[in-house]
């Protein structure tokens, strides 16, 4: 950007401009030398006086004015506009910038506040959704209890143990949204502690066993996998990443299949992947994967009673730490979800 003038320079300019023109009168009129350079030496001085006067007070430090007045509404640390009182650089360019820096700005807030709604707008309806569900569900039982299905003894323990379970259900999507909100606070809760991340996933297989078995999947360690993995983290959390992904690489994994869970040294860092071989998840799908109720097959996962949370909840968890997760995956071959932690 081409550096503008200071009010100086261009009332001498002007005054320079203004002495060469009435100089250049008197010297053809007189042809007195002497008057001629006197005459040119006033009203130079004169004129850059006058010039730089008018720009001064008129123009540029009603222009710093504004840029006080913008920069004030930037900040209110009072050291910052006292040192503002005494910046002396031209305030035209300083300005240009400011404005120039404020419409990106508030071009790039306008984008995100677009999308922001758009996203309130999709959550807000995956919410009500998830809530309606079992609601009513449990309302359709008890309607039905009361309205004599109660004195059944072959359908009453059965609505009830209906009932029962899409209660479950609720609370268990009240917890993940709270699980959520706390997770998106400034700073989380969590109480990092250093601990070995291979005995924790040898609990957590244990947690999932029977899980494993209804579909006869195999999970485990992959080959030459360390005997022990010592991590920093919020230990609970790191369990409640771990039961997510394994029991989602065995819900959406293939019968029969398996779930190999593998451990890598990063120089600083351990990277924790989990890997089924089923059906994998068209790339389409991928970036998404992480958001709140997003699921590459609605029905699907709603049938197998996921709320569609717990990708989000694991990768917030992963964040809270200030580490990454990721995943990869292939149409038919499988999927690989992979996490960091710091190595402890």
């Amino acid at each position: 950007m081409k550096k503008n003038t200071n009010p100086r320079f261009i009332a001498f300019i002007a005054g320079l401009l203004a002495a060469a023109i009435s100089t250049a009168i008197i010297a053809i009129a007189s042809r007195d030398v002497l008057v001629s350079v006197v005459n040119f030496v006033a009203v130079l001085c004169v004129c850059f006086l006058v010039f730089n006067y008018l720009l001064q007070e008129f123009i540029y430090n009603k222009i710093k004015l504004i840029y006080k007045s913008i920069y004030r509404f930037k900040t209110h640390d009072a050291n910052e506009l006292r040192a503002l009182d005494k910046y002396d650089n031209d305030p035209i360019e300083t300005v240009s910038n400011e404005v120039l820096d404020w419409m990106l700005e508030n071009r790039n807030e306008i984008d995100q506040l677009k999308e922001q709604e758009n996203y309130r707008h999709e959550f807000l309806g995956n919410v009500s959704h998830e809530l309606k569900t079992p609601i009513q569900s449990i309302q359709g039982y008890i309607h039905t209890l009361l309205d004599g299905a109660l004195e059944d003894k072959k359908v009453n323990r059965l609505f009830l143990t209906k009932a029962s379970n899409s209660t479950d259900r609720l609370i268990e999507l009240v917890e993940e949204l709270t699980s959520i909100s706390r997770l998106e606070g400034d700073k989380p809760p969590l109480d990092i502690e250093l601990f070995d991340l291979v005995k924790l996933a040898e609990e957590v297989m244990e947690m999932v066993e029977n899980q494993a078995k209804k579909k006869k999947v195999v999970v485990g360690f992959k080959k030459q996998n360390a005997k022990a993995v010592l991590v920093e983290g919020d230990k609970a959390k790191v369990r409640q990443v771990l039961v997510n992904l394994i029991v989602n690489a065995i819900k959406y994994g293939k019968n029969e299949g398996t779930v190999l869970i593998g451990f890598y040294d990063m120089d600083k860092s351990i990277l924790t992947e989990i890997a089924d071989n089923g059906e994998g998840i068209p790339e389409e799908h991928l970036p998404r994967l992480f958001e709140r109720f997003y699921r590459t097959d609605k029905g699907r996962s709603r049938d197998q009673g996921g709320s569609g949370l717990g990708l989000a909840i694991v990768k917030h968890i992963i964040e809270a730490h200030k580490q990454t997760i990721n995943v990869r995956s292939t149409v038919g071959i499988g999927s690989t979800f992979g996490f960091t932690l710091k190595k402890g």
